[in-house]
Formats: C-alpha cells, sequence, structure tokens
C-alpha cells in the first residue's frame, strides 16, 4: 500500500497498485494484466486476452456494455522505460506524494490514464451503456508500438469496428490530431581491417558509413529547408538524423566493421518510410556496392528497428469534436513523438485523438509524475463519454 499519499480516493489508490509493477519493456507485464484482468472480471467486463508470442506478455482487450453495437476505444500501453543511471528521489516503483504530485514510474507515460480507466470501471459498469467502451491495453509500446498490432489484429478479426479511439499518452488533457510517423533502421558496414600503415589495403568500414551519415544530413537539411510545412508542430517539418555510431577499435587499424542508426519522422505530406527506405537504398546500392567491388566480403547489412505510421485527423472530424467536448477544451495540436494513434487509423480503420494527463516533458525522466488534478481532470472526461454512451 501507498505510505506516503495521505487520502485515498479510487484513483490513486489504482494508480499506486499499477506504479508497483516493474512493467520496463524488458520485462513481462503478465502481473499486471493478471491484476488488470481480475478488476475487469469483477466488474462483468467481457476479456479478451491477446498472448505475445513469446507468451511472456500479453494485451488486453476489455468491453464493457453492449458487444453488437459500434463503440468508444480508451486506449493505452502496460510498459514504462527503464529507470537505470536516473537519480530519483523516491523509489520509482512506489507512488510517492509530494506537494499535489504523485511521483513514480509510468505515472505521466501512461499509467495514469490507465489508471483512470481501471477506476471508473464500476461507473461503466453501472451506466447501462447503450454503446460500449473498450479498454485497449497493450504493451511494449516503448520499444516500438509492437503489442498493440496484434490486439488491432484481433479487433479486426472479431468484426469491430468502433466510432472512435482516445489514446491517453500525456498531453495535459489538450486534444492532439496528430503526431509524425517514424522510421528507423540500424545499418551495419563491414569492411576489410588492415594495418593503417597499409589502410588502401583495407576497407574503411567507418568511412562509408561516414558517407552515409552526410547522405541523411544533407536530405533532412533539404526537408528542413525546401520541405513541406505543417505549423502545428513545433517542429513543423519532417526531420532526419543519425543518432548512435559505433566503429573502430584502435588508431593504428583500419576499422572493419561500424553501425550506424538513424531515423526520420515525418509530417503527413511526407512518408517516413520512403524517406528511410532511399537511405537505405544508397547505403546498400551505392556504398555496399562499392565496398563489395573492393573485397565481396565487404557490404551493408540493414536491420529495422520501428516504424508506426503518424497520425492525421481533420479537426472538424465528429472523433476530434467529441474530444473538445468531452474535455471542455475549444483548441487542438499536434506533436512529433509517435503513439499508437496512428496504428489505429491506418491498420484498424479507426479514428483516433490523443488526451491524457500527465505531460509529456515529465516522462521518460527521473522524478516523473502526474498531479491529483491532472487525474480528475481525466476522470471528468472519461465520466463525459460514459454519459455520451448511455
Amino acid at each position: 500500500m501507498i505510505m506516503t499519499v495521505t487520502t485515498s480516493g479510487a484513483l490513486v489508490e489504482t494508480l499506486d497498485k499499477l506504479v508497483g509493477f516493474e512493467t520496463v519493456s524488458a520485462r513481462s507485464n503478465l502481473a499486471l494484466i493478471d491484476h488488470v484482468e481480475d478488476l475487469a472480471r469483477a466488474h462483468g467486463a467481457e476479456i479478451d486476452r491477446i498472448p505475445a508470442p513469446a507468451d511472456d506478455k500479453a494485451a488486453l482487450w476489455i468491453t464493457i456494455g453492449p458487444r453488437d453495437v459500434p463503440g468508444y476505444v480508451l486506449s493505452g500501453h502496460s510498459d514504462v522505460v527503464p529507470v537505470d543511471g536516473q537519480s530519483w528521489s523516491s523509489d520509482p516503483f512506489r507512488l510517492t506524494e509530494r506537494g499535489g504530485r504523485l511521483f513514480g514510474r509510468g505515472t505521466s507515460d501512461m499509467k495514469g490514464f490507465v489508471a483512470v480507466c481501471l477506476a471508473l470501471l464500476p461507473e461503466m459498469a453501472a451506466a447501462g451503456l447503450a454503446r460500449p467502451i473498450h479498454i485497449a491495453l497493450s504493451y511494449d509500446e516503448e520499444v516500438g508500438c509492437l503489442g498493440v498490432r496484434p490486439l488491432i489484429a484481433r479487433m479486426r478479426a472479431r468484426g469491430l469496428r468502433p466510432l472512435g479511439c482516445f489514446v491517453g499518452e500525456p498531453t495535459e488533457m489538450g486534444v492532439v490530431v496528430g503526431h509524425k510517423g517514424k522510421s528507423a533502421a540500424r545499418l551495419t558496414f563491414r569492411g576489410r581491417a588492415c594495418h593503417s600503415a597499409t589502410a588502401p589495403q583495407g576497407v574503411n568500414a567507418v568511412e562509408f558509413a561516414a558517407r552515409f551519415i552526410d547522405h541523411v544530413r544533407l536530405s533532412a537539411e533539404r526537408l528542413a529547408r525546401d520541405g513541406a510545412r505543417d505549423p502545428l508542430y513545433d517542429v513543423p517539418h519532417t526531420t532526419g538524423l543519425c543518432s548512435v555510431v559505433r566503429g573502430g577499435t584502435a588508431l593504428n587499424i583500419v576499422p572493419d566493421t561500424c553501425t550506424v542508426e538513424f531515423e526520420y519522422r515525418a509530417i503527413a505530406a511526407d512518408d517516413a518510410g520512403a524517406l528511410a527506405g532511399a537511405a537505405i537504398a544508397y547505403a546498400t546500392e551505392v556504398l555496399g556496392a562499392e565496398m563489395a567491388a573492393r573485397d565481396p566480403a565487404c557490404g551493408v547489412a540493414v536491420e529495422p528497428l520501428v516504424g508506426y505510421p503518424g497520425l492525421e485527423l481533420d479537426p472538424q472530424a465528429d472523433l476530434a469534436r467529441l474530444a473538445k467536448r468531452l474535455s471542455g477544451r475549444d483548441g487542438h495540436a499536434k506533436v512529433s513523438y509517435g503513439t499508437e494513434a496512428g496504428l489505429f487509423q491506418t491498420l484498424g480503420d479507426v479514428p483516433a485523438v490523443v488526451i491524457g494527463p500527465g505531460a509529456m516533458g515529465r516522462a521518460h525522466r527521473a522524478d516523473e509524475y502526474v498531479t491529483r488534478d491532472e487525474l480528475e481532470s481525466c476522470a471528468g472526461f472519461v465520466r463525459q463519454l460514459i454519459a455520451a454512451s448511455r
């Protein structure tokens, strides 16, 4: 039980329990899933459990209300980022309150939203809903939006077509109608080592990787200078960069291996996958061919890392207007970070908005927190959705 929170409301108690599950992406989430499944079943919900291929994780599709009419989805992910190397003022996996702020890993991203949905299960069950409310709980969002894909596939296989999806990433309860799509990969340049005194006899993997890095940099500069614009984003154009490079062993050895990780994040006018594909083609067809011409054992290997579609919803769409009405907000925004909303829209053919308690600026950092007021504001939103679904 929580020790430093002085009052006990259903929202805080539920969040306390969720934070206590150490569901970093490298670990199983099954203890949390078992807990949520038991809680939902106790309120008469229909449960569909979608195991991960390795059976060490699972997603949940929870339905409250009638099964034969379309309703709305409240979507969240169960995993959190690691705390390794971070300096926390309190145990990150034990909810702690200081000055109205509830500290713990995942409080903003995004167990605060999930806690609100679960705490209001009794109200959903008692409401006599005419339209169902679904709670979708995924895994491995933080490492590439992996667990939501089989969940959406299960939804489609069951013939479900919800009216809309609210993805509860932290937006301070602002209505987000768009986010950028992303495509990322790791390239391994394999050259031929030799003593640096005879450098021309080798194939320098680092130098070929450097040419690739410059290629990505120049393409990103072109996008920033001449590319399409969307002023709703804080960075209003598509971006590209190389962010991780590893190669070489000693100054006097021509390096035979260098790895480069790179990404593109695209506004709706561009295609992140196509941009990444063009960069990969340059690496394999131009640079790799040059390397192989010098030694057939040399070349470039490609490992996809992350890929998800962007979200683009008309601010005047029914779901966007509903989100504004339920939240009492008139405005809308777009964000550069990715969410599962684009996958619901693209794979599930379900319109989506992003709205949830907390702030992304607090996520992934030490002393992550959500406030009581933010949880209450989110609860007000969900209660309005319950009322609209009666």
